[in-house]
């Protein structure tokens, strides 16, 4: 009965391990360090991770994923995403959404985010008002296997000044709508220290402040520095006692280096950066998040844009085009980032052709995306196809190297070793 009994839990183990672990036989996979194509392709995914790649012995009896003709890649980052938003030319359905309706359209956004191809993202701010934490929500839902997203690193409320950039109540009539440090909007250093405290209570794992003035939003200016010196510094102070980074979006010049100094990981857009500003980035290892490929979205809907938004999108632009590729040149550490909503959530790829045309080759391009946004969020558990990594595995038909655009077009998409998508 005893040898009965081990004989039993014997084949139970085995039945488990197998229904746990699959086999993907591709062409090939990318190694995005080196940029060479591997062939064969053989992994073995066990538990959600890569158990081995091009084992010398096969196992046998455990599912196979066919990719015969395809070439694998390690699943995607995106660095700047607003899952709750979608862009139409306004924001105007933000004012008329409760939280519950901006998490519906976020969890769709974060479906067709993860159906591109990219199982790691960062959400940088949520657009609507309201005190509960969408991008939380949805990261907890994502984590626990409840809806089809990809790993979200949440943010929470964008910290901004009254009437600034993040504050989603300015052009609205006096009194309709109050904000405050807990929806990320901030007068001086104590409700910086709030708002931090904030979203990182109910869940951000990284902060996200306005240093600068926008584009699509409705003040007039563009470059301005918004957030003081001293309130920038309260914000990245307050978010490193909790082991929490914080990214800076910042168009002018100033405000760049005005938050460089203030200890930021990363600049989201960086469009009027100068020399001493790229210099400073290196010197700190700064990432810029340059979110270039908007423009070829905004181009063709700009004149039907608000004028104020219009007119800021017009003069900053080509201004932007040119010193991403002064910073590309100076080997400024870049990672991936699309400002999704305005590259339409699912279409995130857009941003690699954007890279390329500033100067960077296409395995540059890729490693933003890959092994760059690891390192930038401190991951070491993804960004590459390694033995013991996740198991966050995409597939293309063509090689990237030669034909970049085979990434805006993903056939097989993995996250954890659990398959979302496989189309032939």
């Amino acid at each position: 009965m005893k040898n009965l009994l081990l004989l039993v839990l014997l084949f139970t183990t085995t039945i488990s391990i197998h229904a746990q672990s699959k086999l993907i036989k591709a062409d090939s996979y990318l190694d995005v360090r080196t940029g060479k194509l591997i062939s064969p392709a053989n992994l073995l995914i066990e538990n959600g991770t890569i158990k081995s790649i091009n084992p010398k012995a096969l196992p046998e009896g455990i599912e196979t994923v066919d990719l015969t003709g395809k070439i694998l890649l390690p699943g995607l980052m995106d660095m700047h995403v607003h899952l709750d938003g979608d862009f139409t030319g306004s924001w105007d359905y933000v004012y008329k959404e409760s939280a519950s309706q901006g998490t519906v359209r976020a969890v769709v956004n974060a479906e067709k985010t993860l159906m591109a191809g990219f199982t790691t993202i960062r959400s940088i701010g949520q657009l609507h008002i309201t005190p509960e934490l969408i991008d939380v929500a949805v990261s907890e839902a994502s984590d626990k296997g409840m809806i089809a997203a990809p790993r979200i690193i949440p943010s929470g409320h964008m910290i901004s000044i009254s009437g600034g950039h993040g504050d989603i109540s300015l052009g609205l009539a006096e009194g309709l709508v109050t904000v405050g440090p807990n929806d990320g909007i901030i007068n001086g250093k104590y409700d910086a220290i709030e708002a931090v405290r904030y979203q990182i209570k109910h869940g951000a794992k990284f902060i996200k402040m306005h240093a600068t003035a926008g584009v699509l939003s409705m003040e007039d200016a563009i470059g301005a520095q918004q957030l003081s010196n001293e309130e920038m510094k309260t914000v990245v102070d307050e978010a490193a006692r909790h082991h929490i980074k914080v990214a800076a979006h910042a168009h002018g010049t100033e405000g760049i280096k005005e938050a460089i100094r203030a200890g930021v990981y990363s600049i989201e857009h960086g469009s009027i950066i100068d020399d001493e500003g790229i210099q400073l980035m290196k010197e700190k290892g700064v990432y810029l998040v340059p979110t270039r490929g908007l423009a070829t979205i905004i181009e063709p809907m700009i004149d039907k844009m608000d004028p104020v938004m219009a007119g800021k999108a017009k003069y900053v632009m080509p201004i932007a085009k040119q010193n991403l590729k002064n910073a590309i040149k100076a080997n400024v550490k870049i990672a991936f980032g699309t400002d999704t909503p305005i590259i339409p959530h699912g279409k995130n790829a857009i941003e690699f052709a954007a890279l390329m045309e500033c100067g960077m080759n296409s395995m540059e391009a890729i490693q933003t995306a890959t092994t760059n946004s690891a390192e930038m969020l401190g991951l070491v558990d993804r960004g590459e196809l390694k033995q013991g990594l996740l198991a966050d595995i995409i597939a293309v038909d063509a090689n990237p190297i030669k034909d970049i655009s085979t990434l805006e077009h993903v056939k097989f998409v993995m996250k954890g070793g659990v398959i979302y998508k496989n189309e032939k």
